[in-house]
């Protein structure tokens, strides 16, 4: 009785592969950071094309690559834009689409128009943007959207579809009991959205923030083919590290000093959200 209740312990020879497969992965994204890191605090006649000269740490840890690549980019003025930029979008973003995902989800499995409303915004995944972004080019111009406002619509309508399936699925883990108890103690649907559902969906929503933040925050495209017509004062950052490559070669000393610059609001961002995007991660799988 004592075996059988036991519990079986995994053989080693697979913990070995899966062990040996977890550090090749975690390589192959330290590896990047460390040359990332330690170029960025490299002088430029530290640049060698050797390995060794490469992976060496620097000879001394240089700190003038960040100023002057703060000055280069108008670093705050651009990290300005793209936060301004990141947080209008995520608030539309979470407020639109888990309106529009608890409007289609409580009502697409016994309403044929409704599942083939989530069928047809899923779809919107399968579109590349390539696809879209000469005539969004043109109707943007035409209509006066080739600003900040215009960018952070267009990010509500790409981040739509994705979104949609996380909401969707992590609303099955919202009893609708709730709702019906809300309904009879007189709640009319708007209440019980903002009163029950909406709080309830805050793991999803910091997964839903994380997803977007990581997209917007780093796109390049996007406020490429967007902003070129304006007068500069909408740039963002990673428009502004463009800067560091020109047709004669990339100054990669200042590009990755400025990368580590842009990475720790995400970084932190991430960090702080940690905990509720691992329980919307989980308890938002598809049963």
């Amino acid at each position: 009785m004592a075996n059988s209740a036991a519990v079986r312990k995994p053989k080693s020879g697979k913990s070995w592969l899966m062990t040996i497969i977890l550090i090749l992965l975690a390589f192959t994204v330290l590896f990047p950071l460390y040359m990332t890191i330690i170029i960025a605090f490299k002088n430029p006649s530290e640049m060698t094309n050797d390995i060794a000269g490469a992976l060496s740490f620097p000879a001394s840890w240089n700190f003038s690559n960040f100023i002057e690549a703060i000055r280069v980019t108008d670093f705050f003025r651009t990290i300005g834009n793209s936060f301004l930029i990141t947080a209008l979008t995520l608030i539309v973003t979470i407020v639109l689409h888990s309106i529009a995902a608890f409007a289609v989800g409580r009502n697409k499995e016994h309403k044929k128009f409704y599942n083939f409303l989530y069928l047809y915004f899923i779809s919107g995944m399968f579109v590349p943007f390539s696809m879209l972004m000469l005539p969004l080019v043109k109707e943007v111009s035409i209509l006066g959207l080739d600003n900040k406002i215009g960018l952070i619509l267009l990010y509500a309508v790409f981040y739509f579809p994705m979104n949609l399936l996380l909401y969707t699925g992590y609303l099955k883990n919202i009893p609708i009991a709730l709702e019906e108890a809300a309904y009879v103690d007189g709640a009319n649907t708007w209440t019980t959205f903002w009163k029950i559902c909406f709080p309830l969906l805050r793991p999803m929503h910091a997964t839903v923030a994380v997803v977007t933040a990581l997209g917007v925050w780093n796109d390049v495209m996007t406020p490429l083919v967007m902003l070129s017509g304006g007068d500069g004062s909408d740039t963002t950052l990673p428009l502004a590290q463009l800067l560091f490559q020109t047709k004669f070669g990339t100054n990669y000393n200042l590009a990755f000093a400025s990368y580590l610059l842009a990475m720790i609001p995400i970084l932190l961002f991430y960090l702080f959200a940690q905990k509720q995007i691992i329980n919307g991660v989980v308890n938002g799988a598809v049963k």
